[in-house]
């Protein structure tokens, strides 16, 4: 039995970033960087799957050795969401898993050890489902009746002493594939796995963030 998969959801048709999923990061196709990390963390990973219903980001994928899940058109229109992509990939893959790897294509950094570290806290918790998480240390209001009201802390407050948020970032999510089986990605017994890296702010969807990735490889080789 295949224990864990990763699947990549990366359908086509992207409109601010023509051919979004498969344009070039650091000389290679965006969805190879995630199908490649994949790949990287085979000790876990048993298989890796691309799920799209575009043919040139089903060739990509195979060159770099995913498999891949043709996924119809009624789940590849600007509002399917990524619970519908997974459940799909679940329901088509014979070899049932007992975990599932969410992978974005638009997230193409990540750190080397963070598949790892996250894996080894779902397991040992006893987790349902764990997602990837930021520490925002910013200072948030809201603007009602054109006053600016404090959200999570007081005027002339010191950043380094507000209460922290947290963003979800998008890099990784692991769930159970009972529960993706059934459109859910995250469980109520979800683990929220903090990473403090610079990747946690690079999401591909324009052509600034496309160089603010590029910039990140360049200064870390």
């Amino acid at each position: 039995m295949t224990k864990n998969i990763a699947v990549i959801p990366a359908r086509g048709g992207s409109k601010r970033l023509p051919n979004k999923n498969i344009i070039s990061l650091g000389g290679k196709p965006l969805v190879a960087h995630s199908i490649i990390y994949a790949k990287d963390n085979s000790n876990i990973i048993d298989e890796v799957y691309v799920s799209t219903d575009d043919p040139e980001i089903k060739r990509v994928a195979i060159d770099y050795g995913a498999k891949v899940i043709d996924r119809p058109a009624s789940l590849s229109s600007d509002h399917s969401s990524t619970a519908s992509a997974l459940q799909h990939a679940v329901h088509n893959i014979e070899d049932k898993p007992e975990n599932v790897f969410l992978l974005q294509p638009t997230n193409p950094l990540r750190p080397k050890d963070l598949l790892v570290q996250a894996y080894d806290k779902f397991i040992n918790g006893d987790f349902d489902s764990l997602m990837t998480v930021t520490r925002i240390i910013e200072k948030f209001g809201k603007i009602t009746k054109n006053r600016f009201e404090p959200f999570n802390y007081s005027f002339g407050q010191r950043s380094q002493d507000i209460e922290p948020l947290y963003s979800e970032n998008g890099l990784l999510y692991i769930t159970k594939a009972g529960l993706i089986s059934k459109g859910i990605i995250l469980a109520e017994n979800n683990f929220p796995f903090v990473v403090d890296s610079p990747y946690t702010k690079v999401d591909i969807d324009n052509e600034a963030d496309l160089r603010y990735a590029e910039y990140l490889i360049e200064t870390s080789s």
